[in-house]
């Protein structure tokens, strides 16, 4: 699984490794406190289902990533890639004061390479 931030990988999380016993632990500490719900983009979540708890997990991973928390960056990574085996990557953008975030199931993220196109002014033919 990787974290995609602004468009730069940040963290890529290896599902084959096995997490020590206290870690799982302590994700499954993080579910009971999630069981009394949480508040989400604003509105009260009472019960939240797997996705809704992702998501809520996913804005702890963003402000320990931008906030430079290590530790709240492991815990929070390895939830979202425990719980949900088949994501692929989280992608966290940031535009000022907004943070975005997407839970992304169906494409993993290629070696990518970002080419600078000398584009011609307008009316210049192509050579």
């Amino acid at each position: 699984m990787q974290v995609i931030v602004n468009g730069e990988s940040q963290i890529e999380y290896d599902r084959d490794k096995p997490l020590p016993e206290k870690q799982l632990e302590y994700l499954d500490k993080m579910d009971q406190e999630m069981d009394s719900g949480f508040e989400l983009a604003g509105e009260q979540i009472k019960e939240p289902d797997l996705l809704q708890r992702a998501q809520f997990v996913a804005g702890y991973l963003a402000q320990a990533i931008f906030g430079e928390n290590d530790q709240m960056i492991a815990a929070s990574c390895s939830w979202i890639a425990v719980r949900l085996p088949d994501l692929k990557q989280v992608k966290i953008s940031q535009d000022d004061d907004q943070i975005s975030i997407d839970l992304v199931f169906d494409e993993e993220r290629v070696n990518q390479v970002k080419v600078d196109l000398n584009m011609p002014s307008k009316g210049k033919p192509l050579h």
